[in-house]
Formats: structure tokens, sequence, C-alpha cells
């Protein structure tokens, strides 16, 4: 019997693009490897596969050919689609328009904003605050749909929520006790349930930096 190969994983325990990988890969039940990674001194196979030199990679090998999946959500949807026991993925074409919406922004002006008020040096700012504060009002707006329902596309925790919520983490992380001060209680409690969840601690588990054989 010819043994199959398991998925590999290249990923960064902190990064919020790799959280969401490994958050989607968790709740699908595959095995695969998970290959921490040390930005400093990244794996030469890791950059042979994806020369962009980020995490999340997935390695995917099979005797028809490997496939290198180098974005996060390309990841998700194809951990989710192999399995999606809870049901992550938007079943209606509108739900299914309404989390790629709400994910194009994050990962677009959402993650330039904050990255510019968390490392305003690198983009040669004395300060992040304004960049705080424009990120802020679609963060209002999340907040506005949790006002609404439990989740960000409905009655349960998705697609949607589990690629946000690394992003908003660390928004909320940078500046813990201005974060706690806004008038935002549904966020900062979508924030911190998915922050409890026992999803979170697995998926935040600690593993040595790889090393090739």
């Amino acid at each position: 019997m010819t043994e199959i190969a398991l998925p590999v994983l290249y990923s960064f325990r902190r990064c919020p693009y790799a959280m969401r990988a490994r958050l989607a890969l968790h709740v699908s039940g595959l095995a695969f490897e998970h290959r921490e990674v040390v930005l400093k001194n990244k794996p030469t196979h890791m950059l042979s596969l994806s020369p962009k030199g980020t995490v999340p990679v997935l390695w995917l090998r099979s005797a028809a050919g490997d496939q290198v999946l180098e974005q996060s959500v390309d990841i998700m949807l194809w951990a989710l689609r192999q399995n999606d026991p809870l049901g992550w993925l938007p079943k209606a074409e509108a739900a299914t328009s309404d989390a790629t919406a709400l994910i194009a922004h994050n990962d677009g002006p959402f993650k330039r904003q904050l990255d510019r008020y968390k490392y305003p040096n690198r983009s040669g700012l004395a300060s992040g605050t304004a960049d705080r504060d424009e990120a802020a009002l679609w963060l209002h707006t999340l907040d506005a749909r949790l006002r609404a329902q439990p989740f960000l596309t409905g009655e349960q925790f998705g697609l949607a929520d589990a690629a946000l919520a690394p992003f908003v983490r660390q928004y909320a992380h940078t500046d813990p006790a201005w974060f706690a001060a806004q008038p935002w209680g549904p966020l900062a409690a979508w924030l911190a349930a998915f922050e409890g969840s026992a999803l979170f601690e697995a998926i935040m588990q600690k593993h040595a930096p790889w090393l090739p054989v």
C-alpha cells in the first residue's frame, strides 16, 4: 500500500494570516505536518516552494503532482472544501459574496491601516493614530453587524469570522486600553469569545522551530 504524504504547512504562530489558515485546517480535521518558521531564518525548502517568503504556505503532495497554496484564504477554502463539519462555508450566493467582501476589505484597506498603526516608523510616521482612527470606522461597521446578529455573517461562526478575528485581535492588542475604552461592546465580546475558545487555544499551541532532517 502506498503511504499518502501529509500536507505540509509552513506557519508562524503569531502571524494572523497563518492563524486563519490553522483555524480552518484544525476545524476540517485534516491531518497535516506543521512546520514552524523562524522568520529571520526561513527554510530553504519553503522559499523554493514560495519565493515570496511569507507564511502560510501549504504544500500538497500527491502522485499526480504537487500543489502549493500561498494565500491564507486559499488554504482555508481548500481545507473546508475537503471537510467542513461546522458549516463555515457560506451556503447561499449572497452569503458568499458578503463574506468575500468582508475578507477583501480586511486584507486590503484595514490591513494597511493596521500596519501603519502598529508600526508607524516603518511608514515614516511619527504616530499611527490617524490610521488607527481610520481603521476604527470599519470596526464600527462590524460592531453594528454584531449588534444585529451573533456573528459577522449570521447565526453561527463562519469563514468571515475566522478570517477576520486574528486581524481584529492584532488591532486590539496594539493598544489594549484604548480598544477597551471604545463603544463597541458587541465587537469586543465577539473578540473575547474567540480568544477564549478551545479552537483558539488549540491553534496557538507552541511548536519548536522546524529543522530539516
